[in-house]
């Protein structure tokens, strides 16, 4: 059972349907997300090969994924489950399950805010490493509450200034639930989380930003973690020219010591407007971008760039000077080099 009166597949299709990041519970195979969390643990140092950690556990997917998982990988693992009480035949529930099905030590705390909640389960067991089930879905979460309530895109520690860990980082809530129906360990669900702030994150706030963009949840997990975006690559590559996609239409463009925005190519059906330039074709198939370094003309060996040498062309405009292409072909370049079919005037 994962959860009283539910089926451990009914829970998981609620978690996919809200998560959408497995497209289906055979997604997730056991070993690899074993082998995902262990290269997680050895990059930070999160866990002493063969040491003693102690689970903070609840119940739910996560915790109980964390629980396997780390007794896979060889660990001595023990459990504690923090009892606030909130829920009462629920909050019973869930320590029996948690001292019967994952051996934990159970202890009584009562609280009222969840900030005091949260403080009162990371009082106990000081005197352990201690390990919880954070995952990449909760980093999401805590990064858009963050921004939201402080305008600083703060995440998740992987590991806290007093030790707790979080092996799970690397992992959605989707792939808990995955992983605790395919080794066949049950689980539980608590009823109020959806009454929190992160519920509300989670239920309601994330599958807007996903409906905005697919990506969403991952390109903020990779705000949390610090990752470097396209443009960082771009700035820091070694290569005397480059180029990044930066999404929305826009390229970052870099040629030695400089670097310049340009619009992505844009189809030339019609009329199209770029910069100062107004251009029309009668001709399909043709795109509108700006120069590339190497960029030469159809069927011939000049360069471009010597093409914008002999026409007198600052360096610094021959960034914004749109060129018409057919693929990697310049077939035309407004100004300097004319094609049948394409016209192009420079306005105001």
């Amino acid at each position: 059972m994962c959860g009283e009166g539910g089926s451990v597949v009914q829970a998981l299709s609620k978690v996919n349907a809200r998560c959408r990041l497995t497209s289906t519970l055979s997604d997730v195979r056991p070993d690899d997300l074993v082998t995902r969390v262990e290269e997680h643990i050895r990059q930070h140092e999160l866990i002493p090969p063969g040491g003693a950690v102690c689970c903070l556990v609840s119940g739910g997917p996560d915790s109980t994924c964390l629980w396997h998982v780390l007794r896979e990988l060889g660990y001595a693992v023990t459990a504690l489950h923090v009892n606030h009480g909130l829920r009462g035949d629920e909050s019973a529930a869930d320590a029996r399950f948690c001292a019967e099905t994952l051996g934990a030590e159970v202890l009584d705390a009562p609280g009222t805010t969840e900030a005091e909640l949260r403080e009162l389960r990371y009082s106990f067991a000081t005197d352990r490493l201690r390990a919880t089930g954070h995952t990449a879905s909760d980093q999401v979460e805590t990064v858009l509450y963050r921004l939201v309530s402080s305008g600083r895109p703060g995440g998740i520690k992987v590991k806290r200034e007093d030790g707790v860990v979080r092996p799970l980082l690397t992992v959605w809530r989707a792939e808990t639930a995955a992983y605790c129906q395919a080794v066949g360990i049950p689980c539980r669900v608590d009823s109020s989380n959806r009454a929190t702030k992160r519920g509300l994150i989670r239920e309601q706030i994330v599958p807007l930003l996903r409906q905005l963009d697919d990506r969403a949840e991952k390109n903020l997990l990779a705000l949390a973690e610090g990752r470097p975006n396209r443009l960082d690559t771009l700035l820091a590559s070694t290569e005397g020219s480059a180029r990044a996609d930066l999404g929305g239409g826009l390229h970052a463009v870099r040629e030695y010591d400089r670097v310049w925005l340009e619009p992505g190519p844009v189809q030339l059906k019609g009329e199209v407007r770029w910069g100062q330039w107004r251009i029309t074709s009668t001709r399909a198939g043709l795109h509108v971008r700006g120069w590339r370094p190497g960029d030469r003309l159809a069927n011939r060996t000049k360069k471009i760039q010597d093409l914008f040498v002999d026409a007198k062309v600052p360096r610094s405009e021959r960034e914004a000077w749109p060129l018409v292409v057919r693929g990697d072909e310049v077939v035309a370049v407004p100004g300097i080099v004319e094609a049948v079919g394409v016209s192009a005037e420079r306005v105001e």
